[in-house]
């Protein structure tokens, strides 16, 4: 529905001032649009691109969650809800252009829809005891990293989104097939019901730490640099603010993403819970773990592509 209603009249409406659709390095708008009504074409694809997940049109990404876990892994983290996120980068890098945002302070708006949305989507992922429900949340949550990073009009801050888009995915697909381990082996999935877990799960519970490591930003896990960048970009951009914001979201993923390790780790053993992992569904978890890993060290694989993507 928002494709139709916003989506298109936002291309239209780019086709009728630049005269060409093609992503073009730099920008096709640059003294062709009016800066003054390009807060209002940005809106039109921030909406418009609904799989972007801001917060209010984000309800669709928890609905997701009903999907058996291999799916929910690969639609959380990989395909369907990265597509959006992509999709927004590549508007503001190639159509709207980062000098041409930088100059216009159009993009600045989605900037803190985005932080909001990152804040709230954290706090709502804290009340969730159901696990995948609580990685949806924290999905919609890192999702607004990238469109914060699109919105900064940073080149730091778009390459930082870039590499998010990967790191984000190896740590999340990580969780979610943790949290399909954890159904098939022990026929749980609430965050509750995991206390003692831990030393009758080990492996799935420590691919668990690193994934979620990776998502909080702790070195050496992958996210670490991602969240670096768009920080370091937040300052570039002059929303030096956006830093603290994206401290306390990081804060708060410390406590919805590590407290299924503590209660597995730290809280009694529950002896009615009979478990019995089969090896083919720890191994997916502890691969994907440890790709976190090499990630970290691999980042200057990863800037070069996107620098090459970015740079005009």
């Amino acid at each position: 529905g928002t494709s139709v209603v916003l989506l298109l009249p936002g291309i239209i409406w780019v086709w009728l001032v630049a005269g060409t659709l093609d992503f073009t390095n730099g920008g096709i708008l640059a003294n062709r649009l009016d800066p003054a009504h390009a807060p209002w074409l940005v809106a039109l694809f921030a909406f418009g691109i609904g799989k972007v997940a801001l917060m209010p049109i984000h309800r669709w990404l928890p609905a997701a969650m009903v999907a058996p876990t291999p799916v929910s892994a690969l639609l959380h983290a990989v395909a369907v809800v990265k597509a959006g996120a992509f999709t927004m980068l590549m508007v503001m890098v190639y159509i709207f252009g980062i000098d041409f945002l930088a100059d216009t302070g159009a993009s600045e708006w989605l900037a803190w829809l985005a932080a909001f949305t990152i804040l709230a989507s954290s706090v709502v992922a804290i009340s969730k005891d159901d696990i995948k429900a609580r990685l949806a949340y924290s999905t919609i949550s890192q999702l607004s990293y990238i469109v914060l990073a699109a919105a900064l009009a940073s080149s730091i801050a778009a390459e930082g989104g870039l590499v998010h888009i990967v790191m984000h995915a190896s740590a999340k697909i990580t969780l979610f097939f943790c949290a399909g381990a954890i159904y098939v082996g022990a026929h749980l999935n609430k965050v509750s019901q995991l206390d003692g877990l831990g030393p009758r799960m080990p492996l799935v519970f420590i691919a668990f730490f690193l994934g979620a490591l990776s998502i909080i930003g702790v070195p050496p896990l992958g996210g670490s640099w991602s969240k670096l960048m768009i920080m370091t970009g937040s300052i570039d951009a002059g929303l030096p603010l956006m830093v603290a914001v994206l401290a306390v979201s990081s804060l708060l993923n410390v406590y919805y993403l590590l407290e299924p390790v503590f209660r597995a780790f730290f809280r009694p053993v529950n002896t009615d819970v009979k478990v019995d992992t089969p090896l083919l569904t720890v191994l997916p978890p502890v691969i994907t773990a440890l790709i976190s890993v090499v990630l970290f060290f691999a980042i200057n694989i990863l800037t070069s592509f996107s620098q090459l993507m970015v740079m005009p």
